[in-house]
């Protein structure tokens, strides 16, 4: 019999599996580079370069904030100040702790605070992600043509690959909220299998979830934060830039969105606040394309990473301590909103 105190066998395989990668990505990035070479290169950095990234880092999380409230617009009137430091917070929670929590949490501290429903607020969220892909996928088409580097056939068809994905997800999230009868239907029939419990549930976030879809249904709150996200991946990308230029890394604003790219595909990976993962994608990104020295794009990667997750961190423990929140809580927090997603 299983002690209550041990952790079930699949969370164990889970933990070993992202200490495993984490490992292997902290070894592929760090191998056959030189550390005193990294430490002058940290030492010789331009400040004022690296306080703008800062700054770029804290506008990035007031335009994500801005572009939530008008997804969040069908459902009510969201409060600024509610919608980031929530977005600070969750995004403090997915830093630090294990599992991605703050992707829930963050819909669940808003619904909590401004009475909406979670499931219908946790759609928003799920739009957000797909506002944010095809942002990114845009933005990368647009300067493509002004980088003047061979990128390779094989980021040509990924790219083609990943925005057809993401115009395939965004034109069902609009079937799925134009006709919310028709999708609580089709869950019917997969439903009518299950237990009468669990099918009620599965019923009711269904329907939950297609109102959290309404976004989708109401073209100018979709077109007005579709049209944030421009500025929102306008501005990831000019920290990366500031804080690259800040090591004399001096490719192009355009070239960014090279790296930008490829960060996004670090960033997915479940390492712990993107360690290993955030570092070595960028590495790869500077040396392949832009003949970087690696000593020099390993510091700033290093510093970049840092940038991008300490100060919304430290500004992230601040909320919670003046909210009364803590990480255990939140970690328990985070199980309740994945059941309150169902009710």
């Amino acid at each position: 019999m299983m002690s209550r105190s041990q952790p079930p066998a699949r969370l164990r395989w889970q933990t070993l599996i992202v200490a495993g990668l984490t490992v292997g990505l902290l070894w592929l990035f760090f191998h056959n580079l030189n550390f005193r070479e990294i430490g002058h290169a940290i030492a010789v950095a331009h400040p004022a370069l690296l306080g703008a990234g800062i700054l770029v880092t804290i506008q990035t999380y007031v335009l994500r904030a801005w572009r939530w409230q008008a997804l969040l617009r069908p459902l009510g009137h969201a409060r600024f100040r509610t919608t980031f430091r929530t977005t600070v917070i969750g995004f403090t929670a997915t830093f630090l702790l294990p599992g991605r929590v703050g992707e829930v949490l963050k819909p669940y501290l808003l619904a909590r605070q401004e009475g909406f429903k979670v499931p219908s607020t946790f759609a928003t969220v799920i739009v957000e992600r797909l506002l944010d892909l095809s942002a990114v996928l845009l933005l990368f088409a647009c300067a493509l043509p002004f980088v003047h580097v061979d990128v390779g056939r094989d980021v040509m068809v990924a790219g083609g690959v990943a925005a057809a994905g993401a115009a395939g997800a965004l034109l069902t999230l609009f079937a799925c909220a134009g006709h919310p009868e028709r999708l609580g239907r089709w869950a019917g029939r997969v439903t009518r299998w299950l237990p009468a419990r669990i099918a009620g549930a599965a019923d009711h976030l269904v329907r939950t979830f297609a109102e959290g879809l309404a976004v989708m249904r109401r073209p100018g709150a979709l077109v007005l934060a579709a049209a944030w996200s421009i500025p929102l991946w306008l501005s990831i990308a000019l920290g990366i830039w500031v804080t690259s230029a800040a090591f004399d890394l001096t490719f192009s604003f355009a070239g960014t969105f090279l790296v930008v790219m490829f960060l996004v595909v670090g960033v997915a990976a479940p390492t712990p606040g993107g360690v290993g993962s955030f570092h070595y994608f960028y590495l790869l990104a500077v040396t392949r394309f832009f003949g970087a020295n690696p000593d020099t794009a390993a510091a700033a990667a290093l510093v970049l990473h840092a940038i991008s997750f300490v100060p919304v961190t430290i500004l992230g423990l601040i909320f919670m301590s003046q909210d009364g929140l803590t990480l255990g809580g939140l970690k328990d927090m985070g199980k309740t909103a994945e059941a309150a997603e169902t009710t």
